[in-house]
């Protein structure tokens, strides 16, 4: 028995694929700079009315960049 698909052959791989997940890490990367950024220049008092402080500030970046 012949299965007929209009699939093409290693459709689960595409260049567009591989690039749009590639600017998607970028995009992700630079949503993460700018978090940093805008943290780090709020003065403590600014950081502790929002509950964080300076140590927090590289774990909330890192998270918005995964």
């Amino acid at each position: 028995m012949a299965i007929v698909t209009n699939r093409a052959v290693g459709a689960g791989f595409s260049v567009a694929h591989v690039l749009s997940a590639f600017v998607g890490r970028i995009a992700a990367w630079n949503d993460a700079r700018v978090t940093r950024n805008a943290l780090e220049a709020l003065s403590d008092r600014e950081l502790d009315d929002l509950g964080l402080n300076r140590g927090d500030i590289e774990t909330i970046a890192s998270r918005a960049y995964r």
